[in-house]
Formats: C-alpha cells, structure tokens, sequence
C-alpha cells in the first residue's frame, strides 16, 4: 500500500498545539469552578427531582471563560470522544484512499439514530473499505428513536450490529485497519493498533500521554478515556481552533456541521444544535450525561457533565450553559426552546410539570 506522507505544515500547526497543551497542563491541579447548575423537574408545584451538572467554558490556550460545579471532575468521555477518534481516518490519509463522503465521515463521529441514512452510510464505508459487516464487534441493540425502533418491530426486523449508534464509528475503525494493513480481527481491543493509534492522537490533543491516560471499556466495546472536565473542554477548544485552518480538523467539523443529521438524527440536540447555528457551533452528546460543543468563532470549548449520569438532564444543561457563554445565537435559542427548558407529560400528553436550569450552592 502507497505510503502516506504528513504535510510538514500539519506537523507544525501539531507542534503548536502542543506547546499549549503544555502549557495547559502545568496548571494547578486545583479545584475549579463555582456554583453547581442544577437541572430541576418540577412537577406542578413540587420539585420533583434535581441533577447536579459540572461544567466548564474553555479557550484554546487553557484559559477559562466559564466555570460551574468541579472542573476538575473526571468523567469518562464516552461518544464525545467520535470526533477526535474520527481524525486519523482522515489524517493518515484513508478516507481519502476510500473516497469517504462528508456523510460518511460524520456518521463516523455520531452516535445515531439507525434511520436508514445512517444505516445506508455505515454499508457504504464498510462496502469502499472492501470490510465484510460481520467484521463489526459493536454489538446490536435497539434503535435510540423510538418511533425508528417501533418501525423496525412491527416490520419483524431484528437488531444488527449495523443499527448500532456507534456502526459509523466502528465502521471508520475498520476502514483505518484495512488502510494500514492491519488485523480486522480484534480491533476493539485497546493493544490494538487501531486503538493505539486513536490513543495517541487523543493524547495529542488532550496533553495527557498515553500510557498515563486512563482507559476503560465503553458501552459498544471499544477503548474509552476518562478526563478532567476542564482538560476536556480545554480540548474541544483546541479542535474549534485548528478547524479554521486546512487539515483534517477541519474536514471533521465540516462534516459534522455540514451533515448534522449523520451526527444523530431526527428529534436530537446534537443535529438541531448544529443546523440552527449554521456552521459556526458543532456538538456531540456522550453517554451518562457528558455532553460537548465548541464554538468556531470564538475558538472555546465547552464539556459538561451531569454528576449522576441522567441523560435526560444533559439538553437542557447545555442549552443553558451555552446561552449563558454567550455562545447560543437568538434564533438557535427560540427555535430550540422546547430542549432548553421541555413540559413533563403524562401518558395523555398533558403537560404535568417543567424542566427548569438553576444555579445551586457552590461545589465544596
């Protein structure tokens, strides 16, 4: 197989980065933030349940423009982590020798919804990769729409690895083995080198090393990494900023901006964050909770984390957090209320209660 070469000029735009993240890292490991969001589910008049949610507004250079909650609180990134495990496909020069679509690059990066846009691209890179489905390790479950789930029910379909929400993902990951030569078998596994590769390049953007980054197992498989809130926001950040430039960060977001439904699909934050806004903010929702968005224009990033894990808390959080940044445009705020601040409803449909953002007392 031809060699790729680097362009030097990626090599330097790297080589910056990391001087930042260096920088970055020698900051004191201290306890940040200040007053801990609190999602609240009011039920009439009674406040049913609250979530604690951390959170932190980062720029490129480690600078923070926002803080709630710990942020120095870890989490396991989970699906936030597509977008930057997604690079090496498009550096190392194998979506190109594929001929991947910008669809196909950002179902790479998503967690869908297995409507049959997703399911159709998922077929296609493995098709362009000459990869057989069987060789998915991602495991089958239901699809995450529930009216895509109830079509595929009543239609007598079974679950497949393909309606996986990480198929795009484990696609991609496929298609970097065959690029390279390496083994199918076994790619999930963190010695890897499909793994070890991704493990690298997330250490590059985070400054953590490898062999000192935590690894753990995520819910489709694959290795995932645990990170400090702050450092995770501090890093999509880095990806806003090294997406104004030519080079694969930019092919990334592009992807995900341009074809924001491959992301996630119908009914989700992620796809209509990113088609309100235009281009100029992309997003990515991770499992228990974690949630990232990084704003294009003003090169920062933003990680949050709901401390118990409840999903249903992360939307409004975010929604909140990014209009409270500065970062959410007026028309994405009024055309997104009903994320930002939903009705509970009752079997019936009738609107029993509210889901409300505060600030609650101070992290301690």
């Amino acid at each position: 197989m031809e060699t790729v070469r680097t362009d030097p000029r990626l090599l330097r735009r790297v080589a910056f980065f990391h001087g930042l993240l260096a920088g970055a890292r020698r900051m004191p490991r201290t306890r940040l933030g200040g007053p801990v969001l609190e999602v609240r589910f009011t039920r009439g008049r009674v406040l049913e349940s609250r979530h604690r949610v951390h959170c932190v507004v980062a720029d490129a250079s480690g600078g923070l423009a926002g803080s709630w909650g710990d942020g120095a609180w870890v989490t396991v990134l989970r699906s936030v982590a597509k977008p930057f495990q997604a690079l090496p496909l498009v550096a190392d020069g194998a979506a190109h020798h594929f001929g991947l679509s910008g669809k196909e690059i950002a179902l790479c990066c998503g967690s869908h919804n297995s409507e049959e846009v997703h399911l159709e691209a998922a077929r296609s890179i493995l098709a362009k990769a000459g990869v057989p489905a069987e060789h998915l390790v991602c495991g089958a479950h239901a699809p995450l729409l529930a009216a895509r789930r109830d079509e595929l029910s009543a239609a007598g379909t079974p679950w497949t690895p393909l309606m996986c929400n990480c198929s795009g993902k484990h696609a991609g990951m496929l298609a970097l083995a065959a690029f390279h030569g390496w083994p199918l078998e076994g790619y999930e596994r963190a010695d890897h080198p499909v793994q070890r590769r991704m493990g690298r390049e997330l250490a590059g953007w985070t400054g953590v090393a490898p062999g000192v980054m935590t690894w753990e197992t995520d819910g489709c498989g694959v290795p995932t990494f645990a990170l400090p809130i702050a450092d995770l926001a501090r890093s999509v950040a880095r990806l806003a900023v090294a997406a104004r430039d030519e080079g694969p960060p930019r092919r990334i977001v592009e992807a995900m901006t341009r074809h924001p439904f491959m992301v996630a699909g119908t009914g989700r934050l992620c796809t209509r964050l990113m088609e309100e806004e235009g281009g100029r903010v992309f997003a990515k929702v991770g499992a228990e909770g974690v949630y990232v968005a990084g704003d294009l224009e003003r090169g920062v990033g933003v990680a949050l984390k709901v401390e118990d894990g409840a999903w249903r808390a992360a939307p409004p959080a975010l929604m909140a957090v990014l209009d409270r940044a500065g970062i959410l445009s007026a028309g994405a705020k009024e055309a997104l209320g009903d994320f930002a601040a939903p009705h509970l409803r009752n079997t019936l449909g009738d609107a029993v209660g509210r889901v409300s953002v505060r600030e609650g007392l101070r992290c301690s």
